[in-house]
């Protein structure tokens, strides 16, 4: 997989706190959501293990390397971000964020 034929997808704000990884992606509606989460967890190399998809808001749960996230996009407000399910898994979301930084420089 080469980056020139994905969307561009980065960081937009590590939340350490919260356990939320707010990502920067190309615009997307309700109904291109799925094609742009599955190029992230294509990327990723993650496995979507659970979707649900309300008006406004898509949640995927998914499994990258044994760790379970929560992949969530809002379209009205164009905004896609990971989220950690415990506390332990925030280090996921650190290394994440440093291994998409360093891809789309």
């Amino acid at each position: 997989m080469t980056l020139s034929t994905e969307p561009y997808l980065g960081v937009r704000a590590l939340d350490q706190e919260r356990g939320c990884l707010h990502l920067t992606a190309p615009e997307f509606d309700y109904d291109s959501f799925e094609e742009l989460a599955q190029s992230l967890v294509t990327l990723l190399d993650a496995s979507v293990v659970e979707k649900e998809a309300n008006a406004d808001l898509h949640v995927w749960l998914i499994d990258f390397e044994g760790c379970r996230l929560m992949l969530k996009g809002e379209h009205y407000s164009a905004s896609l971000w990971l989220e950690a399910l415990s506390q332990d898994d925030s280090e996921t979301l650190v290394f994440l964020a440093g291994w998409l930084k360093k891809l789309t420089q």
